[in-house]
């Protein structure tokens, strides 16, 4: 009896081990997969979150995400690119981030009216912008404030282009404005009673005839920068020789050098060829001798060189000597109706187009110009082309054909 009782208690003692191994074994089980599932969690959690940051990243448009306490939770690269701030600013105010009090109380004032707000404000730092702001307070479903977003987008370049609009709505304006005013002037002294006189009906009949061509000239270099805007303007390119298209270029400049005494010449060194179109390289180099001779010494001279660049380029450079363009100008003398000295512009004529078609013509070959000047001492501008190879005897096609 004693034996069987020994053998039943071996019995149980082995079924509560076997049992309790097992539920060793089914706890560690389910530890593993609670481990798993919160791994997996973890992992699904942080690719969302880096898919996250990765499409706030790649918007043009600056975001800071602030939380319910006013402090910032996020900022994309846009932000920072804007403020000139870092996400280690995240943790912080508002106001520290940005350093701009328009901007805080915007996200103070959204907060409280509980609805979106735009706004444009100006920066300064860390360079001058104008942004468009939107800023929205986030609530839960029971009213509570959660936080609040603010959207930056920079609108510094849709200004910039309106006032260039602006600007050239009211140019074209006065440029129309001048020669349809003169023509209608000398139209209606002839129809009261000039026209009986010979001497008066020569005078206004010419008048008449100048500033009709100024209006065609005018509206031509219009449809000309119409189309080089639209890249619509066909190219027939082909390798030319500088040399002679230079000297075309002042043979048809001669007349308008002539009453100022100004000597033309070309230093263009034979053999140097680019690749362009022959007729919209003789309208660059017309209007740059052209802008020369208006502008430089009289009795003076307008001097054209040209070189290879080494880079699969050649450079052209018209020089005059005339009082040269102030430094504040550089930089705007390729712009649409620009002058620098709007006196003597309007007393010279022309439609103060030359310069940007020059500039959007070169550009439409690949090149690149530019001016440089010293007051007193002229003024060089500098345009590339793309290289071409002289043919066998080392010169390319003139630009006439």
């Amino acid at each position: 009896m004693t034996i069987a009782l020994t053998l039943a208690c071996l019995a149980l003692a082995a079924l509560a081990w076997w049992l309790q191994a097992r539920r060793r074994e089914e706890v560690a089980r389910h530890a593993r997969e609670v481990a798993e599932l919160k791994e997996r969690f973890e992992e699904t959690e942080h690719a969302q979150t880096a898919r996250m940051e990765a499409m706030l990243d790649s918007m043009i448009e600056g975001l800071i995400v602030l939380d319910a306490t006013g402090r910032i939770a996020r900022v994309n690269e846009a932000a920072e690119t804007m403020f000139g701030m870092s996400r280690m600013m995240a943790g912080g105010t508002l106001l520290e981030a940005v350093r701009h009090h328009e901007v805080a109380a915007l996200a103070a004032r959204a907060a409280k009216e509980a609805k979106a707000i735009e706004q444009e404000i100006r920066i300064e730092r860390p360079q001058p912008r104008v942004l468009q702001v939107s800023v929205v307070a986030l609530r839960s479903p029971t009213g509570a404030e959660v936080g609040t977003v603010l959207v930056f987008h920079d609108v510094t370049r849709l200004q910039q282009l309106e006032a260039i609009r602006q600007d050239f709505v009211a140019n074209v304006s006065h440029e129309l404005r001048t020669p349809l005013s003169l023509i209608k002037s000398a139209a209606e002294t002839l129809l009261d009673g000039g026209k009986n006189d010979p001497a008066v009906n020569a005078r206004f009949l010419e008048i008449i005839d100048k500033h009709a061509n100024r209006l065609s000239l005018l509206i031509d270099d219009l449809l000309t920068l119409s189309k080089l805007d639209a890249e619509r303007v066909e190219l027939d390119i082909r390798s030319v020789g500088l040399r002679a298209a230079v000297q075309d270029a002042l043979d048809d400049a001669l007349t308008l050098a002539q009453p100022r005494a100004i000597a033309l010449e070309n230093q263009v060194p034979v053999g140097l060829s680019a690749k362009v179109d022959a007729a919209k390289l003789r309208q660059v180099l017309g209007n740059l001798i052209e802008n020369a001779i208006k502008y430089g010494r009289e009795r003076g001279r307008v001097v054209v060189q040209g070189r290879a660049t080494g880079a699969a380029m050649v450079e052209i450079a018209v020089c005059d000597d005339g009082p040269g363009i102030p430094a504040e100008a550089r930089s705007r003398v390729f712009e649409r109706f620009y002058r620098v000295d709007k006196a003597r512009s309007r007393e010279q004529g022309g439609t103060g187009l030359g310069l940007s078609i020059v500039k959007n013509l070169v550009q439409a070959h690949g090149g690149e110009v530019r001016v440089e000047s010293e007051l007193g001492r002229g003024a060089r501008f500098f345009f590339t082309l793309p290289e071409a190879e002289a043919n066998g005897n080392g010169t390319a096609p003139s630009a006439r054909g």
